[in-house]
């Protein structure tokens, strides 16, 4: 059987390299953006990850009286006063997401979510706290925006089936989690949720989300857009078919640079051979077994089945090592090579099938031109909705102000993607970044094998 798109993991030398890190952390910044953009629709997400997340959004909350939390004003967006109980339900989501989103690396962050996040520091002045308050007041910003936005044009949905089956859900969630529905409310949206409170939060999330949808189907582009995006954006929409097999050799740690060498100069002996009989005529899954080594034989005797044979595969999920040969435009079917990993001391043979558009990514594309119309339009309203940080809780406001009185012609710097008073994603991608970084000195090995078996 041939492998798709999706990465299989086929013997003990398929492990993520440093470059699957980083398009792995781009992946997951943009399914956070996208999360970020469609606002409550992260209700949902909410439900699916309450019974994992539970007590960790509980202790990130803090202790008020309940008589402030349910009357005083704890935030003031635009002309919005919100209570501390509102901002407890926005910063729960906002938490909820981002544990989501990076919840396989979240230990190479330096994030424990069993310690309080005001305790965690994020960055040298920054506090996981703080970081979430920032995005959560991003998150209250956008969300009445759109809010004011949809009254000020007459949107009109009903929320009535949609909140009833949340909350639905949201009893049945209670239940698997062995706990009140009551109770699970106060664990999922503050210490002072109820059902009766909360109501009303949830349901302006689901008018947002359906707003939202409304603006996304206003702005879809055309065919002939879509078209001109895709040329201009081909190698990362195109697919590829190849087959590969990689040889690879035990070295020392201490191995010295003749011996690396003379393994190496072996290396690419043998995947020039096998290279050479490829265009002499012969198949290239039987050369694949003739040279696999033992315990990975098995791989290939199967007839029914071309294991070398890599389908569907885009430009940021090939191996580094053979993404640029792949999507050169000058490739055509049939062109083989030898290409050398200089870094994991490794050589492959690489033989290009074909190189394919699958118009199914044409809603890809609508998609992502439509949401980055929304967000400009989002973005715009947002202008008009300051913060005023009522009860001074909020810190990260303070921290910035200082920073850049003190970084002085350094913020001058600053990218239109930085600046503004939606910082969420570009702490995300400091925080990506820094994860890559962490992998490293966890101790993974960098390889790049990208399905193939070994020569041992």
């Amino acid at each position: 059987m041939a492998k798709n798109d999706t990465p299989e993991v086929k013997s003990e030398q398929k492990v993520q390299t440093k470059y699957d890190r980083k398009m792995e952390a781009r992946r997951q910044q943009k399914l956070k953006d996208e999360r970020q953009e469609k606002m409550m629709k992260t209700v949902g997400i909410v439900l699916g990850i309450v019974v994992i997340l539970a007590v960790v959004v509980s202790i990130a909350i803090p202790v008020v009286r309940k008589s402030s939390a349910l009357k005083g004003t704890y935030v003031k967006i635009g002309e919005h006063e919100l209570t501390q109980v509102e901002y407890d339900y926005y910063y729960n989501v906002a938490v909820n997401n981002y544990l989501s989103a990076y919840s396989s690396i979240l230990p190479y962050m330096g994030l424990d979510t069993s310690i309080d996040f005001a305790e965690q520091m994020y960055s040298e002045n920054q506090t996981w706290k703080d970081l979430f308050d920032e995005m959560t007041v991003d998150q209250i910003r956008q969300s009445k925006a759109l809010l004011d936005d949809a009254k000020k044009n007459g949107f009109a949905y009903d929320t009535t089936a949609d909140y009833d089956s949340f909350v639905s859900e949201f009893e049945t969630a209670a239940q698997t989690a062995g706990v009140s529905v009551s109770e699970y409310y106060k664990t999922n949206f503050g210490d002072y949720a109820t059902e009766k409170n909360m109501e009303p939060l949830v349901k302006d999330g689901l008018l947002t989300s359906a707003y939202y949808d409304e603006l996304l189907t206003q702005n879809a582009p055309s065919e002939e857009e879509i078209k001109a995006y895709y040329e201009e954006n081909k190698q990362s929409y195109d697919k590829v078919d190849y087959r590969s097999f990689n040889f690879t050799t035990e070295l020392a740690e201490d191995a010295s640079e003749e011996e690396i060498s003379a393994a190496m100069d072996e290396l690419k002996e043998k995947a020039e051979a096998m290279m050479k009989a490829r265009k002499d005529g012969e198949d290239f899954e039987a050369l694949c077994l003739e040279n696999a080594s033992e315990n990975t034989k098995e791989n290939y005797e199967d007839p029914d089945s071309e294991y070398s044979l890599t389908e569907g595969r885009k430009y940021s999920s090939v191996s580094a090592v053979m993404s640029d040969w792949l999507y050169d435009e000058s490739r055509k079917a049939g062109d083989i090579t030898v290409l050398a990993d200089e870094t994991y001391h490794q050589y492959y043979v690489v033989e290009f099938v074909k190189r394919y558009y699958d118009e199914a990514d044409d809603a890809t594309i609508s998609n992502a031109l439509a949401s980055e119309r929304v967000s400009e339009y989002t973005n715009g309203l947002m202008e008009n909705y300051p913060v005023t940080d009522v009860k001074g809780e909020l810190l990260y406001l303070t921290m910035s102000t200082g920073q850049d009185a003190a970084d002085g012609e350094n913020a001058a710097d600053t990218t239109d993607e930085d600046s503004g008073a939606a910082d969420t994603g570009d702490t995300s991608d400091d925080a990506a970044s820094d994860t890559e970084d962490a992998s490293e000195e966890s101790g993974e090995t960098d390889g790049e094998n990208e399905g193939a078996d070994t020569e041992q």
